[in-house]
């Protein structure tokens, strides 16, 4: 059984916690958090060794692996120090704050000989393995578009602004549907709270396949809505993660053209068809993440959340931050010279 400390017991430290616990594959043996009073609710729930400090994980030898349930902006030094020190890594998204960061974890990852993964919990809800079941069937076609709401009010995050803690989610589902990262990005966004972090962002990404992804990020919206819907040649699905009853929807939809010798005027037939709404597996997502890492740690498994496509992630977000800041300090430049007159 592999030995496991966890590090960080903020929003999503608790649910691994639960989760590494309640593993056959993984022995937790010690928690830590900077914080007097988690510390406090982690000694009611553990027995094992609960410290302040991550260096006394990440330096203990008799641990295998570690993961990281901490601010975006800590994510390297300690993923660097636990690399280094050999253990295996499992890491909250985004992976790191930079391209550079994601770069040197991946080489110091394979340097050392250990798995370094993140943590993109979405890939394994049974609506996205249903998803991409269906994309690989060739079932829908030539994928055209994916477009995404993820939209609720808050959670404000102090370090990061929404595209940073929304857009990893959905630019995650779409690596692993198509396999591929965008030729052109559109960002733009809003700062209504916090005037250097943009709580609504809209960032529409071009592939070259062709196929398009819009995502709208907000923080501001009164109510919770996660949405997508994945449109191909043949057929269309509705993913709304918060329909308990009919999570995912096909479409059995569509357009048809005729061949350009054959028409004066390009006038599409619509099919529609029937739609179903398939059974989902009902396990935690976040069960099936652990068991994969203890999977790839032994060599089961080849990793789907591994340090590459986490800085393919990463590296995604850097580009799109670049595009955002630059249309916000134009909008700031417009603004001002507006109000000048």
């Amino acid at each position: 059984m592999l030995k496991v400390g966890l590090i960080g017991f903020g929003y999503w430290g608790p649910q691994l916690f639960r989760n590494f616990s309640a593993s056959s594959e993984f022995e937790l043996v010690a928690v830590a958090d900077q914080s007097e009073a988690r510390r406090a609710d982690i000694r009611k729930l553990f027995s094992g060794r609960v410290v302040a400090s991550a260096l006394e994980i990440v330096e203990d030898k008799s641990i295998d692996a570690v993961a990281i349930a901490t601010p975006v902006a800590s994510h390297f030094e300690l993923a660097r120090r636990a690399i280094l020190a050999g253990k295996h890594v499992l890491v909250e998204k985004p992976m790191c704050a930079t391209v550079a960061q994601g770069e040197e974890l991946v080489e110091l990852a394979a340097r050392q000989g250990v798995v370094l993964m993140v943590d993109h919990t979405f890939l394994f809800t049974g609506a996205v393995q249903r998803i991409s079941e269906i994309v690989r069937d060739g079932d829908l076609g030539r994928l055209c578009y994916y477009d995404s709401m993820r939209v609720n009010l808050g959670l404000f995050q102090p370090d990061v602004n929404a595209l940073w803690d929304l857009a990893p989610h959905d630019l995650s589902i779409i690596d692993y549907l198509i396999d591929d990262e965008p030729i052109q990005i559109e960002a733009s966004g809003y700062c209504h709270v916090n005037q250097h972090l943009p709580d609504i962002v809209y960032l529409t990404l071009h592939y070259a396949s062709p196929m398009v992804a819009h995502l709208n990020l907000s923080w501001m919206s009164p109510v919770k809505v996660r949405r997508v819907a994945i449109g191909g040649t043949n057929q269309m699905v509705v993913w709304d993660d918060l329909n308990r009853e009919e999570t995912v929807k096909v479409y059995n939809s569509g357009i048809q053209v005729q061949p350009e010798d054959q028409r004066t005027v390009i006038i599409p037939g619509y099919r529609i068809g029937d739609v179903s709404s398939p059974r989902l597996a009902n396990r935690e997502a976040l069960a099936s993440v652990i068991e994969h890492f203890a999977n790839v740690i032994n060599g089961k498994e080849k990793s789907i959340m591994s340090g590459e496509r986490g800085l393919r992630i990463v590296r995604i977000l850097e580009a799109s931050q670049k595009v955002l800041d630059d249309n916000l300090k134009h909008a700031r430049e417009i603004q001002t010279s507006g109000l000048a007159r």
